[in-house]
Parts: C-alpha cells; structure tokens; sequence
C-alpha cells in the first residue's frame, strides 16, 4: 500500500502536512511505540533487593539499663517499625500529603507522570505527583537522578510492587524509608528528632506536622520556616476533612503542636563518643564488622552506668582544678569488682574536641599506686604486716645485676631504723618498699601486677630496682581493674564494656560471660584491703575519709611531680583517678602550679575527685564492708595477720638526706633494661 506523502492533492508546504487520518495513524504508532517499550521494561525489569542505604538502621548503644540511650552508630538515622506501631491518624496524614488515592490506585498516577515527563521536555522543574509507592521504588531501587528513564523505570517498579505486594507493605516500607529531615530516615527517628517520643505515641497533630515535612524537609524546616510548615500543616489537616478522616468539629480544635529544639546534630558530644568509642573497638575485636554495626540496626546494651557516669563527670567539676589547667588532663575508670565490668569512664571534657581518651589511651608512671602490688606478693612470701623494713630517709640498696640504689623518701621522711609493712603503706616510704623488693625479687612484684591484671605489655614494666615505686605506665583503667582484683577478695575479671548485642528484631546475637580467675588467696587480698584501709584511715589517703563508709586505696605521685594518682575501692566499685600534663609536643610536664598549688599529690585533687565520684554512685544504698556484710565499724573484712620477729634493714643508711621527693634511678648494667626515673609519693 502507497503512503500519499507528501499529499499529492495538496500544493506548498500544505502537501507536508498530514491529513486527519494520517494524523491517527501517527498517533496510533505512538501509543504502539510506547506500549512496546513499556512491554519490554516490565520484562526486563525485575524488582530488585532494596539498596543497602534504604534498609539501613542505626545501631543503638545504650547504658547498662539497656533503655537509656547513650548515642547511635549509623549512616542514616533509622529504625524500622511495624506500621501496627504507626497511628492510623498519621498514617492517613501522610497519605493526606502525598498520595490520597493510594489506596484505590495501581501504583501510579497517569497525571503525574505526564506532568513529569512534559517538564523534563521543556527543560522546566520537575514538580509533585509521584505517588507513595513511586516514591518508595525511587529511594530503595533506583538513584535520584531526575530523566525520563529513571521515571521509567521507577513506573514498572511501582506497577510491580502494587501487584506483588499489599498495600499495607509499600506504606510500611515507605514510612520507614522516607527522608524527613534532622537527619532522621523514618517517621520512628523523625519522631524523635522533632518530638523526642516514639512514633506510636504520635498524635494527630504532632502526625500533620512530619507528613508536612516530607515534600521539602529544608523548605518546611521548624528552626526557619516555621510560617510555611504551619501552612503546610494547615493544608494537610484540610485534606483529612476532604478525605473523611476527621470531622470539621475535630479540625477546628487543632493546635500547632510544639516541636523540640534541634539537638547539636552529633551524640557523640562530651563523654558519648569516648564510651561509644570503647564499645565500636570490642565489637570490632568480638568480630562484629564496621559495616554490620552502621547499618545492621543492633542493640548495643555497654556495662556503663549513667550514675556512675554522671558521678565521675561531676567530681571533675567540682572537686577538680580551676587555675593552671593548660594541657591537663584527667582519667577516670571504674570498674564493678568481680566482674570486670565497665562501670564509668572519664577520658576527657568533650570527645568532639579532643578524641584522646584519658583513661584507656593515656599512660603515667603510677608512682606509689603500684606498691601493693609488692605487699600482696610479700603476704604470699610469708611476710607479715608487722615485719619490719628500712625506714630510713637515704639508705641505699643493692640488686643483683644493678648499681648501688640510693632511695628518698617523700619529703626526706624518717621513720628510724625500720619501720612494719602495714605502717610503710600508710605512709607510702619507698625506702621501706625498696627493701621489701629486694628481699621478694623485682620479677616477683612485676609478676603479681600481672596476675591482678595490669597487662604484661604495659610501658616500662620492667624488674629492676624502680619497679615497686611504679616507673611503668599503666592506663587509668588497667589500675582500677587491678584494684578491683583485691576488692573482689583475689577474684581478677577482664574489664569489658559490651554486655549484650541484639539484631533489629531482637534476636541475642552476644552476651558476656565474665572471664574470672583467681589471682590471689581471699586472705591475701584482704590483707591487702586491710592495710588500704588505713592509708584512708591514718595516711596519705585520708580525704577519702568524706565518703563516710569503708574504703580502701592509695596515693601516687610521680617524679617532678608528672603525674598524680588516687586508685581505691569499696566492695561495690574500684576507681582509678589520674592527673597529668601533655605539652604540645604530646609529652609530659610538671603539675606544679595546678589548682595554685607547689606540688599536686595523689591525696590532693585526686583523692577528692575519687571521693566525690564515689559519694555520689553510692548515695542512698545500703553501706557495704567487705567482708560482706552491714556490721563491722571498721570495714575491714577479716583476714589473718602473722606476726613475726622484727627483721634488722638488710640496706645501710647513708649521709644526710636531701629533703628531695625522689631519687634517680641506679644505671644497670647492659644485661637488664633501664628502669625510668622512680616516683616517689605519699
């Protein structure tokens, strides 16, 4: 058959254009056309499984109630609900605002498809009209790149999705992917962003203002467009009287409702990063991937304490320095005695600032905090609390394979020609602990701080003539959960910050088990409790006599006044409180000065902050002793006490001493590695 084209009947340019029936035709093989390639894209286009992006839920760490949230570890804020969970009021309101036809349509609205594709014609912007189920093929199968081809598909995906799945799914899927602005991907986080409630306790109108948001989230911001999000606002509840879901009457009683104020945009503000720092470093180390805790919507329940926290954040308020604090820094630890768990960390002012955690990142020489590391393995030796060692201020010592040792005491104190174990801890005389180390060996001393788990790896861990002053450097928290050794009557627990880990929908994924062991006999340790105790009692301690129930620990303070130190327990918790200063350089410099004072000690801010901390964690509960019991005045729990002859010095006093707080340490000989300068503290 011949096309009589150009017309032959016609003349001009009037032969080029096309008769009435051939404009049909013309018509026709367009639809033809059209309806062929959509044939072709439903074959070819399968749904697909949702991008990970879309399905992604922040994983929630919580504190140890397992409620109170701590912060969210996410790439999208969200966590997908059940559209049970969803008030059928706001579910309908957002249908309101964006498609109210969804439930009658098949996926798609011809109208808004045609208005698309005709904008992207003339170059214009594409305006609204996708429906619900549209916009949900869009955001969890396909970019955002706004072409006729992308909308093509986004069409069949919709078609597909109408009749594959219920309508009540796509809503769900939709509610729970949708961008809502605050960073909040979902009405359960969008709920919370802009509410601070869950989104099924959402009413009607706290409902209206998210659907109002969903078209422009930034155009219809409450922080600076709040005019136009109530117009928005009124519009959508118009709809809802259009539709028949609420009355007139009940519109008409409709008040704006009162939006929370937008958060900083980052919990990880202040002590939330250090402790969701800690608990993303034990995942990993559990096997749990980067990956899997961003977008896996887990429940992280940490060991910390949000009392405990907020104890140890305000002893550092209140009870630390105010003057002289350029480039210092504070770590707090606590850990719960028999468990190893995690209780509280301190390891800065704000994470933001500074991610440097004090308390597991920093090391400081110990100084005297390290000694009962030495009683507890005298007391294993056979050594009692009453046997007697050099207290004379100067005496030097001499070590197999070291140099002659000349020790100090703190202040150029002299007890005399000797002086019992149990009075050198309370008053922390190192000339006394030197002796005793070298009638039980250094390796004696550094292998009993191992066992009460200070970490074998710890800088400058070392036997030599220095050990027992504590020349090494451990971290804040490794000497509270050494202390906690001996609060839990020899019982050493790893410290740990995960309790448990659950999936989205709430399957046990992990839950610790403590790892205990006995690191000591009971009689030992509460021998060692017994004379901590008095170091609060009668010693260098004695500001941590304000905590009004039994306490043990001990004071540290290190050479040139680096660091300063308080580490004690009760039966309930054992803390550590460390003081230092970096310069610049990442180094170390001297306290002096700090609070107005000449000289910071362990008894001094330290003490005090580990005092108030305490206080305040304990406040309100039953007073403990530990032994275990309410009864016992002096809070000492038992424990035998040999007493043995008096034993002469085996060290010699030399001249007059200099007044100095400490003493260099002896050069050893090549075969044994150098031991730092040794603290010396009350």
């Amino acid at each position: 058959m011949r096309i009589n084209y150009p017309r032959s009947e016609r003349d001009g340019v009037m032969r080029f254009v096309p008769s009435g029936r051939q404009f049909l035709a013309l018509i026709g093989m367009g639809f033809g056309v059209l309806l062929l390639v959509f044939l072709v894209l439903y074959a070819l286009v399968k749904v697909p499984t949702p991008n990970e992006f879309s399905t992604a839920q922040a994983t929630v760490v919580t504190y140890a109630d397992g409620k109170t949230e701590i912060a969210r570890v996410a790439d999208a804020n969200r966590t997908s609900i059940p559209l049970s969970d969803v008030p059928l009021v706001v579910q309908r309101e957002v249908l309101a605002a964006e498609d109210r036809d969804f439930y009658e349509h098949g996926g798609f609205s011809a109208s808004g498809i045609a208005r698309a594709a005709w904008n992207n014609i003339i170059g214009g912007s594409t305006q609204g009209g996708s429906t619900i189920t549209q916009q949900y093929a869009k955001n969890a199968y396909l970019t955002q790149d706004r072409t006729l081809t992308r909308k093509a598909k986004e069409l069949v995906l919709s078609i597909k999705l109408s009749q594959t799945r219920s309508k009540e799914r796509i809503l769900e899927d939709y509610l729970n992917t949708i961008y809502f602005g605050r960073g909040a991907y979902g009405i359960e986080a969008a709920s919370q962003a802009y509410f601070k409630i869950p989104a099924s306790k959402l009413t009607g109108t706290q409902g209206a203002v998210l659907a109002s948001l969903i078209r422009s989230p930034a155009g219809y911001a409450p922080e600076t467009n709040k005019d136009r999000l109530r117009g928005r606002w009124n519009y959508v509840l118009d709809a809802m009287v259009a539709k028949e879901w609420i009355t007139e009457k009940s519109r008409a009683r409709q008040k704006f409702p009162k939006i929370a104020k937008r958060g900083s945009g980052n919990r990880l503000e202040g002590d939330n990063g250090f402790l969701v720092d800690m608990a993303r470093r034990e995942l990993s180390a559990l096997g749990f991937s980067e990956e899997e805790v961003a977008r896996g919507g887990y429940r992280i329940t940490t060991t910390f304490d949000q009392k405990a926290m907020n104890a140890a954040r305000t002893a550092v308020e209140e009870k630390g320095p105010e003057t002289g604090v350029k480039g210092l820094r504070i770590g707090i630890a606590a850990v719960q005695p028999g468990t190893g768990a995690v209780l509280a960390i301190y390891g800065g002012d704000d994470y933001l600032t500074d991610q440097f955690n004090n308390a597991t990142q920093g090391i400081v020489q110990a100084g005297s905090t390290f000694k009962p590391f030495a009683l507890a393995a005298a007391l294993e030796n056979d050594i009692s609390l009453y046997d007697r060692f050099s207290g004379v201020n100067g005496t030097t010592f001499t070590f197999p394979g070291f140099a002659p040792y000349r020790v100090n005491n703190f202040d150029g104190y002299n007890a005399g020609g000797s002086i019992s174990l149990l009075r050198a801890t309370q008053s922390s005389v190192n000339t006394a602990y030197v002796d005793l180390e070298n009638e039980i060996t250094p390796e004696a001393v550094v292998d009993s701080a191992i066992r009460a788990g200070i970490p074998g790896t710890t800088a400058g861990l070392n036997a030599g003539p220095t050990t027992v002053l504590g020349t090494s450097s451990p971290h804040t928290l490794d000497m509270a959960a050494a202390y906690a050794t001996f609060a839990a009557r020899g019982l050493q627990a790893n410290p740990y910050v995960i309790a448990s880990v659950r999936n989205a929908n709430g399957g046990l994924l992990y839950s610790k088990r403590p790892e205990v062991s006995r690191a000591y006999d009971a009689d030992i340790a509460s021998q060692v409790t017994y004379a901590l105790t008095q170091v609060v009692k009668n010693g260098s301690g004695f500001a941590a006599q304000d905590l009004g129930r039994p306490a043990a620990g001990k004071t540290g303070t290190t050479n040139s006044n680096l660091s300063a130190w308080f580490v004690g327990y009760t039966p309930e918790i054992a803390v550590a409180v460390s003081m230092a200063k970096s310069t610049e350089s990442g180094g170390l410099k001297t306290l002096r000065g700090t609070g107005g004072m000449t000289r910071v000690t362990g008894g001094s801010f330290p003490a005090r902050m580990w005092t108030a901390m305490v206080k305040a964690f304990l406040k309100d509960t039953p007073v403990q002793q530990f032994d275990g019991t309410t009864s016992n005045s002096d809070g000492y729990g038992g424990g035998s006490y040999k007493r043995k002859s008096t034993k002469s010095p085996t060290a010699t006093s030399t001249t007059k001493p200099t007044g100095a707080p400490t003493t260099k340490a002896p050069t050893p000989v090549p075969t044994v590695p150098p031991a730092t300068s040794p603290p010396s503290t009350p």
